[in-house]
């Protein structure tokens, strides 16, 4: 198998446990020593840190929730080491006071090694990601800033360097318009 099927087989099982609300199942995932910064910031120690966290949010805020993963982005930075983004969405959760929370998408950006045959998250963040057409209006503001710090941008300019026997010439040069 692969490091991309692997790390892949990972986030299935990830996602199965949580839609499961299974927290030890959930935990299985991650490296002993891992760590775990939820969407609030708090952050949660080592695999049974992890299981310990999720078991009673399994029970409350997220006890009718469905997780689903949308996208997956695997880098290998080594053989051994992957960055990996994990975009998802969540329905029917809970807040933490016990309202309604609408539906949500976010992003799990986790480094994951392999530790002997198995590929485990080392170290997991997760975030909220905002409204569909926020994103999209800070898409095309971005589009728009690049668009107009390259219609005032001179042209680059190169230093070139010549050699003429034991003589050596150098000059700064900028490209015709």
């Amino acid at each position: 198998m692969t490091a991309h099927e692997a790390i892949h087989d990972l986030d299935r099982a990830l996602e199965a446990a949580w839609n499961r609300h299974d927290a030890h199942a959930f935990a299985e995932a991650f490296a002993e020593d891992a760590d775990f910064t939820n969407v609030f910031g708090m952050v949660q120690k080592g695999r049974a840190g992890i299981e310990a966290g999720h078991a009673p949010v399994f029970k409350t805020m997220f006890k009718a929730s469905r997780l689903t993963v949308t996208e997956i982005h695997v880098r290998l930075i080594r053989p051994d080491v992957a960055a990996v983004d994990v975009k998802w969405t969540m329905t029917s959760a809970r807040d933490p006071t016990g309202n309604s929370w609408p539906d949500r998408a976010g992003l799990l950006n986790w480094i994951v090694t392999r530790h002997g045959e198995r590929w485990l998250i080392d170290v997991s963040h997760n975030m909220d990601l905002p409204a569909p057409d926020l994103a999209k209006a800070q898409a095309a503001l971005s589009k728009q800033q690049v668009r107009a710090q390259t219609a005032h941008r001179p042209p680059k300019q190169r230093r070139v360097t010549a050699r003429f026997g034991r003589e050596h010439l150098s000059a700064t040069v900028s490209p015709l318009a």
